[in-house]
Protein backbone atom coordinates (compact mmCIF):
# COMPACT_ATOMS: atom_id res chain seq x y z
CA UNK A 1 0.00 0.00 0.00
CA UNK A 2 1.67 3.27 -1.08
CA UNK A 3 0.26 6.78 -0.68
CA UNK A 4 2.34 9.76 -2.28
CA UNK A 5 1.80 13.37 -1.45
CA UNK A 6 2.80 15.65 -3.80
CA UNK A 7 2.56 19.72 -5.10
CA UNK A 8 3.63 21.71 -2.65
CA UNK A 9 5.77 24.62 -2.56
CA UNK A 10 6.21 28.23 -1.34
CA UNK A 11 3.11 30.26 -1.92
CA UNK A 12 2.59 34.22 -0.46
CA UNK A 13 -0.35 34.93 2.06
CA UNK A 14 -3.53 35.10 0.56
CA UNK A 15 -2.62 32.84 -2.08
CA UNK A 16 -4.05 28.96 -3.01
CA UNK A 17 -2.44 25.86 -3.78
CA UNK A 18 -3.56 22.76 -4.02
CA UNK A 19 -1.43 19.44 -3.12
CA UNK A 20 -2.14 15.82 -4.24
CA UNK A 21 -2.07 12.53 -2.37
CA UNK A 22 -1.98 9.46 -4.95
CA UNK A 23 -3.49 6.32 -3.31
CA UNK A 24 -2.13 2.52 -4.59
CA UNK A 25 -5.17 0.26 -5.17
CA UNK A 26 -5.26 -1.56 -2.50
CA UNK A 27 -6.82 1.86 -1.21
CA UNK A 28 -10.29 1.17 -1.72
CA UNK A 29 -14.02 3.01 -1.38
CA UNK A 30 -13.70 1.43 1.96
CA UNK A 31 -11.02 3.84 2.84
CA UNK A 32 -10.98 7.33 4.62
CA UNK A 33 -8.05 9.37 3.43
CA UNK A 34 -7.03 12.52 5.53
CA UNK A 35 -4.65 15.07 5.34
CA UNK A 36 -2.27 16.05 8.08
CA UNK A 37 0.06 18.78 8.78
CA UNK A 38 2.83 18.93 10.81
CA UNK A 39 4.96 22.20 11.43
CA UNK A 40 8.43 22.37 13.11
CA UNK A 41 8.08 22.18 16.92
CA UNK A 42 4.37 21.65 16.87
CA UNK A 43 2.15 18.33 16.79
CA UNK A 44 0.78 16.93 13.79
CA UNK A 45 -2.55 17.92 13.96
CA UNK A 46 -5.57 17.38 11.44
CA UNK A 47 -6.83 19.08 8.15
CA UNK A 48 -9.64 17.21 6.39
CA UNK A 49 -10.67 14.10 5.95
CA UNK A 50 -13.09 12.24 2.67
CA UNK A 51 -14.45 8.82 2.36
CA UNK A 52 -13.44 7.26 -0.82
CA UNK A 53 -17.21 5.97 -0.85
CA UNK A 54 -19.51 8.65 -0.10
CA UNK A 55 -17.00 11.89 -0.66
CA UNK A 56 -17.88 12.95 2.95
CA UNK A 57 -15.94 15.19 4.26
CA UNK A 58 -14.67 16.87 7.14
CA UNK A 59 -12.26 19.92 8.18
CA UNK A 60 -10.51 21.26 11.15
CA UNK A 61 -11.92 24.92 12.11
CA UNK A 62 -8.77 26.63 11.42
CA UNK A 63 -9.65 25.54 7.78
CA UNK A 64 -12.99 25.50 7.56
CA UNK A 65 -14.31 27.92 4.83
CA UNK A 66 -10.72 28.08 3.27
CA UNK A 67 -9.49 24.52 2.36
CA UNK A 68 -11.57 21.66 0.13
CA UNK A 69 -10.51 18.25 0.22
CA UNK A 70 -11.91 16.40 -2.83
CA UNK A 71 -11.09 12.81 -4.94
CA UNK A 72 -10.83 11.56 -8.23
CA UNK A 73 -11.54 7.81 -7.51
CA UNK A 74 -10.90 6.94 -11.47
CA UNK A 75 -7.49 8.56 -10.72
CA UNK A 76 -7.04 7.54 -7.59
CA UNK A 77 -6.14 10.77 -6.01
CA UNK A 78 -7.57 12.84 -3.12
CA UNK A 79 -6.58 16.46 -3.39
CA UNK A 80 -6.62 19.53 -0.88
CA UNK A 81 -7.72 22.73 -2.33
CA UNK A 82 -5.97 25.69 -0.03
CA UNK A 83 -7.24 28.99 -0.24
CA UNK A 84 -6.52 32.44 1.32
CA UNK A 85 -3.58 30.86 3.04
CA UNK A 86 -1.79 32.15 6.01
CA UNK A 87 1.70 31.89 7.11
CA UNK A 88 0.12 29.76 10.29
CA UNK A 89 -0.05 26.99 7.54
CA UNK A 90 3.00 26.72 6.50
CA UNK A 91 3.94 22.84 7.41
CA UNK A 92 4.70 19.26 6.00
CA UNK A 93 1.36 18.18 4.86
CA UNK A 94 0.94 14.36 5.02
CA UNK A 95 -2.07 11.97 3.62
CA UNK A 96 -2.97 9.14 5.17
CA UNK A 97 -5.50 6.18 4.75
CA UNK A 98 -7.11 4.34 7.02
CA UNK A 99 -10.06 1.50 6.45
CA UNK A 100 -13.37 2.38 8.32
CA UNK A 101 -12.10 5.76 9.75
CA UNK A 102 -14.69 7.94 8.40
CA UNK A 103 -16.38 8.82 11.98
CA UNK A 104 -15.24 11.28 14.98
CA UNK A 105 -12.17 9.77 15.76
CA UNK A 106 -10.84 11.13 12.12
CA UNK A 107 -8.63 13.31 13.58
CA UNK A 108 -6.19 11.26 15.57
CA UNK A 109 -2.75 10.69 13.99
CA UNK A 110 -3.14 6.65 13.80
CA UNK A 111 -3.65 6.01 11.20
CA UNK A 112 -2.84 2.87 8.82
CA UNK A 113 -0.68 4.41 6.40
CA UNK A 114 0.57 7.45 5.30
CA UNK A 115 2.51 9.33 2.91
CA UNK A 116 6.15 10.77 3.05
CA UNK A 117 4.51 14.53 3.04
CA UNK A 118 4.87 17.44 1.12
CA UNK A 119 6.03 21.27 2.13
CA UNK A 120 3.90 23.93 2.24
CA UNK A 121 5.44 27.50 2.93
CA UNK A 122 3.61 30.32 2.89
CA UNK A 123 5.20 33.73 3.30
CA UNK A 124 3.93 36.93 5.27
Amino acid sequence: VQLQAYGGGLVQAGGSLRISCAVSPQITDDYAVSWFRQAPGRQREAVSCISLGSGGTYYADSVKGRFTISRDNAKRTVYLQMNSLKPEDTAVYYCAADEARFDGSWWLPVYDYWGQGTQVTVSS
